[in-house]
């Protein structure tokens, strides 16, 4: 995800611009420069060749380490929020499938599956674009645009007269519902120091978790009181109130993106188009998006680590949205649930990945704390202990099993439940240690 690494502090004096191929550093100045009647936006000449517009010391509160609390609370409850709408979108409606295949006449299993699947289809390939261009010009516009082309779909959606319809705006709405999903850690790693940064993403991670659970639940006594086609309606509300709220409130926390508006606006306002960013990267835009679009491909090739954590979490989630699918056709024909008691077979996974996210982050912040008190230098690989991944490795195959042999036998159903519960908890487990 973008954003996340830790970067290596800068140094103070500027030099010379170069043409800058690695990622932008996103640190601070390690001292305060100490002049008198400062301007927020001091230019510095470099050689008499250029002018670069750079943090205003260590505590520059325009650098989002050093916003409020309070900023960045609100900042990360917005961003939790948007991340709760966009997976509704994945699972609200399950409970109705089989009343969408009646409507349109199709009696395949496949296609029936692949209503839901599709929109998963669409998270996978929309972060391949969504993370380059928030590298390039930000963060708070993606989540901005991204929100509005969701509500654009998720209209469209509703009004679908055809199941080719319905799955073409399923695939748009998770291409353009990816965006707070993919870029949120990088904003939350934007503005909080590793110390803190598990407990941060517990709190946004809440929202990408409790809405394909929790969606469910609702969506199944919706649909039964006023047909499938509101789940849709219901969902572009939520997302189009986010729309006015994420222009006035949402802020920019990308470093690169926060000095290049610096810069912008001291051109505008000096008229010297000299001025630029220090993270500014002097290469055509054409290359900065191969750059961005190649960094993340080099890290996973090139970095065991990294490839070993993204293929397990892969698998895991891969799993977890089969099951998701199997849900409703498991309660309803094999325990007699209606299409309201259905959706709360989703509930066990999100009282699953509560536990796992809330659990695992706290204990995420005390092993880099205590790796900081033992004066050790602190590395992202820290997080990754078997004291985390040895227990989250056995609950996942534990709690599959537990649900499968338990649901093909008809035990009763509270404990496939608790085998979805038990997965979902190791599952958090291994994805919050690896952000």
């Amino acid at each position: 995800m973008a954003g996340t690494s830790d970067s290596k502090a800068a140094s103070d004096a500027p030099k010379k611009i170069q043409p800058n191929t690695q990622e932008p550093q996103a640190q601070i100045p390690a001292s305060k420069p100490s002049t008198e009647n400062h301007d927020p936006e001091a230019v510095h000449a470099v050689g008499g060749e250029a002018l670069i517009i750079d943090w205003d010391g260590q505590d520059d509160p325009e650098h989002p380490l050093n916003w409020s609390d309070g900023k960045k609370g609100l900042n990360i409850a917005i961003l939790s929020l948007l991340s709760v709408v966009t997976p509704l979108g994945s699972s609200m409606f399950a409970p109705g499938i089989p009343l969408i295949m009646r409507e349109f006449h199709n009696d395949s299993s496949v296609t029936a599956t692949f209503l839901l699947s599709i929109y998963v289809l669409g998270f996978a390939f929309g972060p391949l674009l969504v993370a380059p261009i928030s590298e390039i010009y930000g963060r708070r516009y993606l989540y901005i645009f991204g929100n509005i082309l969701f509500t654009g779909f998720t209209i469209g959606t509703a009004l679908s007269n055809s199941i080719g319809m319905l799955l073409a705006f399923r695939l748009l709405m998770g291409l353009s519902g990816v965006v707070p999903l993919t870029i949120g850690s990088g904003s939350i790693a934007d503005m909080m120091p590793p110390e803190k940064r598990g407990r941060a993403v517990s709190v946004w991670a809440l929202g990408p978790l409790l809405g394909p659970c929790i969606g469910p639940v609702a969506g199944g006594y919706l649909i039964r009181a006023a047909g499938w086609r509101w789940v849709f309606w219901f969902i572009s509300i939520l997302a189009g109130i986010f729309i006015p709220v994420s222009i006035l409130v949402l802020r920019e926390t990308y470093p690169p993106a926060i000095l290049e508006h610096k810069a912008s606006r001291r051109r505008k306002k000096t008229g010297n188009q000299e001025i630029r960013s220090r993270l500014e990267q002097k290469t055509s835009m054409s290359e900065k998006f191969r750059l961005a679009v190649m960094r993340p491909i080099k890290l996973v090739v090139a970095t065991p680590l990294v490839t070993l954590s993204a293929l397990y979490i892969a698998i895991s989630y891969g799993i977890l949205y089969l099951l998701v699918v199997t849900f409703t056709f498991v309660y309803t024909e094999h325990y007699g649930f209606d299409e309201g008691s259905s959706g709360l077979s989703f509930l066990p996974a999100g009282i699953g990945m509560v536990i796992g996210v809330i659990g695992f982050g706290q204990l995420t912040d005390l092993i880099v704390k205590r790796t900081k008190a033992r004066g050790l230098e602190h590395k992202p690989e820290v997080r990754l202990k078997p004291i985390m991944t040895v227990p989250c490795a056995l609950a996942l195959p534990f709690g599959l099993f537990l649900y499968g042999w338990t649901a093909q036998n008809g035990i009763h159903w509270i404990v496939p439940m608790l085998g979805v519960m038990v997965m979902c908890i190791g599952l958090m487990g291994i994805t919050v240690s690896s952000i």
